[in-house]
């Protein structure tokens, strides 16, 4: 598994490796906050970014995308959103969250809003993202 990671920056890999065992299955996070991280290590299309912003679901599939071209993992999950308390608009407000999964090369995306403050809007970005990517594993044909 990869993880690329921009409002919860690292959560999920934290997550992920404080299980015992994980080495034997997480393979990389990429904590990709900035917009040019995004397209330094992901390979995300600037053009992308600035035609949907970074908060989007078409940046949540490349992301997704990207973890696997730059990693060996055979699964990736990717979030992207506004954590807040500032940084919210009309149509991206505080707690707006793009996930995007790669599951055998099948690309998914969701969109989410969570309230809460940072901290809670971050938490439950992690255990959205994890849950998902379970059930979409589990569900994913051989």
């Amino acid at each position: 598994m990869a993880a690329a990671e921009s409002c919860t920056g690292g959560l999920i890999a934290g997550a992920c490796t404080d299980l015992a065992g994980s080495s034997g299955w997480f393979e990389r996070g990429f904590v990709t906050y900035s917009n040019e991280a995004k397209s330094e290590m992901l390979g995300v299309d600037p053009a992308l970014i600035a035609t949907h912003g970074a908060v989007s679901e078409p940046v949540a599939r490349a992301m997704a995308a990207g973890a696997l071209r730059h990693s060996n993992a055979q699964v990736s999950v990717a979030v992207t959103g506004v954590a807040g308390p500032t940084g919210g608009s009309v149509e991206k407000p505080v707690g707006t969250v793009w996930f995007g999964w790669s599951i055998r090369g099948i690309l998914t995306s969701e969109r989410k809003l969570f309230d809460g403050d940072r901290a809670a809007i971050r938490q439950a970005t992690v255990r959205h993202a994890l849950r998902r990517l379970r059930d979409l594993v589990a569900a994913a044909p051989d």
